[in-house]
């Protein structure tokens, strides 16, 4: 897969170095052959925000083949894309190639017309403006990524790994993207609607308190019934007192947080094992086969089976 990062003056160093750190490190662990480059409306270099000239950038026509283009951030609020990079964006789009908008991305997104009648997210600092100057989008303040599949976009610095993880995900499978995600030391998943506010989005060190403490002992106990009152039992509080805390460092709900860890252990299962669907369900605490099938449906937009059949071990790697 062919992957172009649109460079420009004035961008930071870590906005232009985020999807070459997640992408390169797909390439390099030989999960699969992802490329990754540089494009601008001209080929060269272009000076970072910090000074440093960034040379090696291909020009536009560069982008025309890649199967992927991001807009790692942007220039300010208020500036359009220049009409020649708007119309690349928009006939790659026209042509069923996704594009992705991290941070201040969007508004390049936006001024294309890619966002129309859409949702989307950008720093929480330019949500209010982005809202302003296109009406038409459904600005999503508080989510750390919202992907439309032809389109996608995300909050702010950080966030951008969390959107990049999410595409190695969805089309490489998740044991693909927790090995990225390790080797990265960094969160291998972080779901899109959560709070782009929450410094611990998934606590899972015992040692991190009482929510942590809570949550370690849930992942250990999957298969079983987890309902509030038995998880406040694991942290030593009452339940009004964890719902509380849980929410404050997590930006989540205990029933929903328990039902991702489930769906992300039925995804590696699914991945890894020769368990039935059934057992899958039962291993994963979703009680019946049904039920795991509503939730990954809902989740993920396939079926556990479908989804076995494209990330199974037997499967073929994605490009």
């Amino acid at each position: 897969m062919k992957i172009a990062v649109y460079a420009f003056d004035g961008a930071s160093m870590f906005h232009l170095s985020v999807p070459h750190l997640v992408f390169d490190e797909v390439a390099r662990s030989g999960a699969a052959p992802w490329q990754t480059s540089f494009f601008s409306e001209a080929a060269g270099s272009v000076t970072t925000s910090e000074g440093y000239a960034l040379g090696g950038i291909e020009g536009l026509d560069s982008a025309r083949d890649a199967d992927l283009i991001v807009v790692p951030s942007w220039i300010q609020d208020g500036v359009a894309p220049s009409p020649a990079l708007a119309k690349l964006l928009r006939e790659r789009h026209a042509r069923a190639v996704p594009i992705v908008g991290l941070c201040l991305g969007a508004n390049a997104l936006a001024d294309a017309g890619l966002l129309a009648g859409r949702s989307a997210v950008t720093h929480w600092k330019s949500t209010e403006e982005l809202a302003r100057r296109h009406p038409e989008i459904s600005v999503e303040p508080s989510a750390l990524y919202l992907d439309h599949g032809d389109v996608m976009t995300s909050a702010g610095t950080a966030s951008g790994i969390d959107a990049c993880l999410h595409i190695v995900r969805t089309r490489l499978g998740s044991a693909v993207a927790n090995r990225v995600a390790r080797h990265l030391v960094v969160a291998p998943h972080r779901e899109g609607g959560q709070a782009q506010y929450i410094e611990r989005p998934v606590p899972a060190d015992s040692s991190g308190g009482a929510v942590a403490v809570a949550c370690a002992f849930a992942l250990e106990h999957l298969a079983e019934e987890l309902s509030v009152a038995r998880l406040a039992e694991a942290a030593h509080l009452s339940e009004r007192s964890f719902v509380r805390a849980f929410r404050d460092e997590t930006g989540s709900t205990p029933a929903a947080w328990v039902r991702s860890r489930r769906l992300d252990e039925a995804r590696t299962l699914l991945e890894t094992s020769e368990l039935s669907v059934d057992q899958i369900a039962a291993a994963c605490g979703f009680g019946s086969p049904v039920t795991l099938r509503q939730n990954f449906a809902a989740a993920f937009g396939s079926t556990p089976s479908s989804y076995r059949k494209r990330f199974g071990e037997g499967a073929a790697d994605g490009v």
